[in-house]
């Protein structure tokens, strides 16, 4: 199934989804290469957005990613990211593994988990560590492929998410001796999950339910608040990418739509820009 092999990605990173970073190995695969496959990549962000919440907290983001892969079907990496605006240099690593298996020419599906380790002097100022497990599935219609995803964050708190994602991939003809050619893979994505509702004298505010972030939630007696699931965001995007035999180079801006009035600085809304390089070892 053609999708499954243009499109791991953004879980890699889900890193961004909602655009994160995300360093897409799949359209690197070749059906008739061999069972083992090693990547390296690089990425910057303009803002880590992740389930909702900047965890970069408005700031640009550096990443580099290893990634092993077995019969194109299961892919383990590690990656490290640096926030120049915080110390140490290397303020939080990911860990993750997916699975994913394609039931026929119009269905796939994927299982995966990642573990987000910061660095234990920015729990305080970031976010705390946590894992997140998902399982989605894909439906390509050909014209157009829909993937639906659920899954959770475990922390100190833990919390529930779905997805809906609809995307178009497409490339050029290949040209240079048949080994360079452009792809592209616009998409809409919706996310749900967690939301707040406050209220007070003021008025009432929506905002995000974030069981990883360390900030406190600044409740006094003067109001009240209560947790509902909705819709929090619908991410746009348009990732252009350069194919030259092992390595991509990809470009992905994006923008944020939130469906909150809680305007601080975890809530993200608005352009972001994502630019990755990866190259397949073997």
């Amino acid at each position: 199934m053609k999708r499954i092999k243009t499109q791991n990605g953004r879980k890699f990173l889900i890193l961004m989804i909602s655009l994160a970073l995300s360093f897409s190995v799949r359209s690197q695969t070749n059906p008739d290469s061999a069972s083992h496959s090693f990547y390296a990549g690089a990425a910057f962000v303009s803002n880590m957005v992740y389930m909702g919440t900047s965890i970069s907290q408005d700031k640009p983001v550096y990443a580099g990613s290893l990634t092993y892969g077995l019969n194109d079907k299961f892919y383990a990496s590690v990656s490290t990211y640096h926030l120049s605006a915080f110390d140490p240099f290397l303020a939080f690593h990911t860990f993750s593994l997916s699975y994913n298996q394609a039931i026929n020419t119009w269905l796939d599906i994927s299982l995966g988990v990642s573990r987000y380790q910061v660095a234990s002097s920015l729990t305080d100022t970031l976010f705390n560590s946590f894992t997140y497990g998902n399982v989605a599935i894909g439906l390509d219609w050909k014209i157009l492929y829909t993937n639906i995803s659920a899954g959770g964050i475990f922390s100190e708190g833990s919390s529930a998410y779905m997805q809906l994602r609809n995307s178009r991939y497409f490339k050029t003809p290949e040209f240079s001796s048949g080994k360079v050619y452009f792809s592209f893979d616009p998409y809409i994505n919706m996310v749900f999950g967690s939301l707040t509702r406050t209220e007070t004298s003021e008025g009432t505010t929506i905002g995000i339910s974030q069981p990883f972030s360390s900030k406190g939630s600044g409740r006094n007696s003067s109001q009240t608040t209560s947790t509902f699931f909705g819709l929090m965001e619908i991410d746009l995007g348009i990732p252009v990418a350069f194919n030259a035999g092992k390595f991509t180079i990809e470009a992905e801006p994006g923008y944020v739509l939130p469906f909150y009035s809680d305007t601080e600085i975890f809530n993200p809304k608005g352009f972001l820009f994502l630019l990755n390089f990866y190259f397949r070892i073997l």
